[in-house]
């Protein structure tokens, strides 16, 4: 049996790991940096690592990219379904700030509020809520 945890590579891991806890309530758990490595290089040493937060009661891992550029892309998106259209509404306003909004957070055909954003790092988030029994 596998855990999926989700792993961000960043430009700057530690603003990006700021941002997620204010736009989703949580905290920044511990942060290792490259220069409290062994044998670190200079121009690395203040560099991530390895980051760990709880933001929106999930438990995500960020680093800094430091072997390669970040590229922005579509193909893997973070949804996040809240039991509270205030909840949803928090997060996605949040999110937004400094973003993209793709599809603004209105009711879906499925019963649910459903929303989708890039946020200012180029991670793309699908808000949604629990569908509404009919």
């Amino acid at each position: 049996m596998a855990k999926q945890t989700t792993y961000i590579m960043s430009e700057d891991a530690r603003a990006q790991a700021e941002f997620y806890t204010y736009a989703l309530g949580g905290e920044i758990l511990s942060v290792m940096t490259h220069g409290q490595l062994p044998e670190a290089k200079e121009e690395l040493k203040d560099k991530v690592v390895n980051l760990s937060l709880m933001a929106g009661g999930i438990n995500f891992l960020m680093s800094d990219s430091v072997f390669e550029p970040i590229i922005r892309g579509n193909a893997i998106n973070l949804s996040l379904e809240f039991t509270t259209e205030a909840e949803a509404r928090d997060a996605f306003d949040k999110l937004a700030e400094g973003g993209k909004v793709k599809c603004p957070l209105e009711p879906a055909f499925w019963g649910a509020l459903y929303g989708h954003i890039e946020d200012k790092y180029g991670v793309m988030w699908m808000i949604t809520t629990e569908p509404k029994a009919s």
